[in-house]
């Protein structure tokens, strides 16, 4: 067994997660999840309340703070039944908002195989050590009637892999691989089958233009951008409701490990929050979830079935669990040279100025400059078309942001939603050779006044771990993979991704970065501000949800170098211990 399975039985208990082969065993859901009380004494605890950002203990009544002060003011406080923590002078931090991951893709690969993980990447270049460690997944898990894995691989012709390697690995099954990206698929002949896919082209022009073909139009096995949406959809009608229930319990209790109590789900669609709403009524969730409706690199299409379900997800699901009211564009992908664009300006703005008309907070995929560029236009017309209101707009990733666009960010109020991990290569996250603009401008953003949220944008971070993002954010190390340097369009050199390995003494525009305290600000208050939730989680004041990790060291005041090597000792979601417990303290 790998240390991440460990990692994941231990975070779900045995017998929690057996998918796919109709085999999801009954796992007890944490009943009355929602409320507790407890007392945690003797702590070094950040509120990232900026009127009182240390103190000593919390006193918890029904899941909220009602106490943040003195042992002596908490002991006062204490409610009845409350269970006492005795911290030991650990460091106590807000339970961590993730501000942008997908949760659904995510649940499904850590159920399957990896073979991009911070040790090695094991990519299509060693073709015959691939095809025995699928094969050797595929033997080991026999009753799997649908397998998953994740994968560093090229997404250009002709470096791009095809489906007859995966056919030698595994011939019985569909397998389904994941790029590190999730925005490639590659898959074998019977996952081809299984999703429709064959010598004609498919109905929608949008998908059929993400299908690589050989010269006589044959299905390569290789699936860009929007096309993934024919797999996924194959995928998700194949698992039975109580599979995809399992795997996304699961995979909360996994991101719980790691102190992460809150996210922003960056894809997903009325059905998926259905299942978030289906594990609140059963007491069942340990993640509170905000879920955006959009697919990886598909146009929107306000037709009206998408409108009205758009309608329904936020009449139906705005509480401290589960909410929606938020939609995902994708202004570019992230294949190719360069990541192609999505929409044609006009077509953009059309679509923003009118969901943003209907009061939808909207947030938007970017990796180019010139796609920067183009939404905040596209923003700035909506406000001028739209009025006046709080809108906490959104731009994911911002690799590229030129001086001009810098400024209009805080002038805009639009918030950075940022990845540290993905920094940083020796070259850094600029597509264009030609543009000396630097990439990941965040000690930049931060003086103009923008506000930023981070996030680890899981499972393209693998693992979702905050402390490696905030050591990342604090120090700006370059990194470097000798595993995926061979692959055309290979995956960032990003920290502890895909085998890669730091360089020492090289820092990528050390200039741009930031502190520790700003860095979990950017996952605590700011992440939750940019999820409309400030009032509830991001900062451990009276009023706020008891969400909470205790730390097993002082991220504050170790050396930056060693803040990755923070674990989570405790995680509690709504005053109950979701993760660990007073032992482990």
């Amino acid at each position: 067994m790998t240390a991440m399975s460990q990692a994941i039985l231990k975070a779900i208990g045995a017998g929690a997660l057996a998918l796919y082969g109709g085999l999801v065993a009954a796992a007890t859901p944490p009943a009355g999840m929602p409320v507790g009380d407890a007392l945690l004494i003797h702590g070094h605890i950040y509120t990232a309340d900026p009127a009182n950002p240390w103190v000593a203990a919390l006193a918890v009544h029904a899941g909220r703070i009602v106490v943040a002060g003195t042992e002596a003011q908490a002991r006062r406080a204490r409610p009845p039944r409350a269970q006492v923590i005795d911290l030991h002078g650990r460091t106590v931090i807000p339970g961590l908002v993730d501000a942008h991951l997908h949760l659904l893709f995510g649940a499904m690969e850590i159920a399957g195989v990896n073979l991009s993980t911070p040790q090695r990447s094991l990519t299509p270049q060693r073709p015959d050590e691939l095809v025995d460690a699928l094969a050797d997944y595929a033997t080991a898990h026999p009753d799997q009637r649908l397998l998953i894995g994740r994968i560093d691989f090229a997404s250009v012709e002709p470096a791009a892999p095809h489906h007859r390697l995966l056919d030698r690995a595994v011939s019985d099954r569909p397998i389904v691989i994941h790029n590190s990206t999730e925005h490639v698929l590659w898959v074998n002949a019977r996952a081809l089958a299984l999703a429709g896919i064959g010598d004609e082209p498919v109905t929608d022009p949008t998908e059929e233009r993400g299908i690589i073909r050989d010269a006589s139009g044959h299905p390569t096995g290789v699936l860009l951008e929007a096309a993934q949406e024919l797999m996924e959809r194959a995928v998700l009608a194949a698992l039975s409701t109580e599979e995809k229930l399992a795997l996304v319990q699961g995979a909360m209790r996994y991101l719980n490990t790691f102190g992460i109590t809150s996210v922003v789900n960056a894809t997903g669609d009325l059905a998926e929050i259905e299942l978030y709403g289906t594990l609140r009524d059963r007491g069942a969730l340990t993640v509170r979830t905000r879920t955006a409706f959009g697919a990886v690199a598909v146009p929107h299409r306000l037709t009206p079935q998408f409108l009205a379900d758009l309608e329904t997800a936020r009449s139906r699901f705005h509480d401290e669990w589960v909410s929606a009211n938020l939609v995902k564009f994708f202004a570019d992908g992230s294949t190719g040279l360069a990541p192609p664009l999505v929409y044609r300006a006009s077509e953009y703005k059309q679509l923003v100025a009118e969901l943003d008309r209907r009061g939808f907070q909207i947030m938007t995929h970017a990796q180019r400059g010139d796609s920067v560029h183009l939404i905040l236009d596209a923003y700035e017309a909506a406000i001028r078309q739209n009025g006046p209101r709080d809108r906490r707009q959104r731009i994911e990733h911002d690799f590229v942001i030129s001086d001009a666009d810098l400024a209009r960010y805080p002038a805009m109020q639009v918030i950075a939603g940022i990845q540290p991990a993905f920094c940083c290569s020796e070259v850094g996250t600029n597509y264009d050779p030609a543009d000396p603009t630097p990439a990941d401008r965040w000690h930049d953003l931060l003086a103009a006044g923008a506000v930023l949220a981070f996030s680890t944008d899981w499972p393209c971070m693998w693992p979702p771990d905050p402390f490696v993002n905030i050591q990342q954010a604090v120090t700006r190390q370059i990194w470097k993979s000798e595993d995926t340097a061979v692959i055309e369009t290979a995956p960032f050199d990003g920290a502890h991704q895909g085998g890669a390995r730091p360089l020492p003494g090289r820092y990528f525009h050390p200039e741009q970065r930031i502190g520790v305290r700003a860095s979990v600000d950017a996952y605590t208050r700011f992440a939750a501000y940019a999820e409309f939730a400030e009032d509830r989680v991001g900062m451990l004041s009276p009023g706020k949800l008891a969400d909470l990790a205790v730390l097993s060291q002082d991220i504050f005041a170790v050396t930056p170098e060693t803040i990755e090597a923070t674990h989570t000792l405790l995680t509690m979601v709504g005053g109950r211990v979701v993760y660990g417990d007073e032992h482990s303290l």
